[in-house]
């Protein structure tokens, strides 16, 4: 099947009060298993390779991404492929020529000036090239080895107002919102701030976007997507999946030198994670 787009997944998730999940994928292995999570389920999916991802195989983002379209071109639902937390101008302009048809573009560590000024450039530069752009504002946190932020402090939720200046001013597709949810939490414990998303659903004509879902419990990310959650990001529960399944293997057979016997285990952890995830979401 051809490669589809994230911005025609978003769009139609966020007609249907639905949403679409986009997982995080850093190894051949990650790609193959999301495919087949998402084709256990019927449902289509985004690929998402993170600037960090690109940076632990060596700067170097072609090879994991003609990897990831390749893939994606024989899968049987429609899959997209988006560049996610973007924050090297450099990365973001190999977007369009390596198969991408979207970027999550992450200034929202920069003052409000500069995360807007920033972001309004790379939105210039992406719809030239007919890409789909998201960016974030708040304090997601949690990312680039730190411990995840305390999601409840004060000043890190997403204000609507600031919000809807953002989106009008930088002219973004979607927006990325910090309502309670951490990136790399390694238990399902953040607990959503319902009231403030139903307040930033009605400030704003964009899909709104959930990161660090890997820590929301079901109900919570049920409630959320009902809310107007459009997108949800999922990253550290495959590798979660992963390491489990592979820690298990080794355990059991301590002897053990050849990956495939390792890789095969936890790349079908890691498709029963999406396959679930995908099912939690609903049609």
């Amino acid at each position: 099947m051809p490669l589809t787009t994230t911005g025609d997944l978003v769009t139609r998730a966020a007609a249907a009060r639905s949403a679409v999940a986009s997982f995080n994928v850093i190894t051949l292995e990650h790609v193959e298993a999301v495919i087949a999570g998402a084709e256990s389920a019927h449902a289509p999916v985004v690929l998402q390779v993170s600037e960090n991802a690109v940076k632990f195989h060596g700067g170097q983002l072609l090879p994991l991404a003609r990897a990831a379209v390749a893939a994606a071109e024989r899968a049987a639902v429609p899959v997209a492929l988006h560049l996610d937390h973007v924050q090297s101008d450099a990365l973001l302009y190999q977007a369009a020529e390596a198969g991408f048809s979207s970027v999550m573009y992450d200034a929202a560590r920069l003052p409000y000036a500069q995360n807007l000024a920033t972001t309004r450039a790379a939105v210039d530069w992406a719809h030239a090239q007919g890409l789909w752009i998201e960016a974030e504002l708040g304090q997601i946190g949690g990312k680039n080895g730190r411990p995840p932020l305390d999601a409840h402090a004060p000043g890190a939720r997403t204000d609507p107002d600031e919000a809807r200046a953002f989106v009008a001013d930088s002219g973004v597709d979607a927006l990325a919102v910090a309502i309670g949810s951490s990136h790399a939490m390694t238990t399902r414990t953040a607990a959503l701030d319902h009231a403030l998303l139903k307040r930033l659903s009605a400030a704003l004509d964009v899909p709104l976007v959930l990161h660090g879902s890997s820590g929301v419990p079901d109900d919570e990310l049920t409630a959320a997507v009902a809310g107007g959650i459009a997108k949800v990001n999922i990253g550290t529960a495959l590798n979660i999946a992963l390491t489990g399944a592979l820690r298990d293997f080794l355990a059991e057979r301590p002897e053990a030198v050849d990956p495939r016997g390792y890789l095969t285990v936890a790349r079908e952890a890691m498709t029963r994670a999406v396959a679930r995830a995908l099912r939690t979401l609903g049609p």
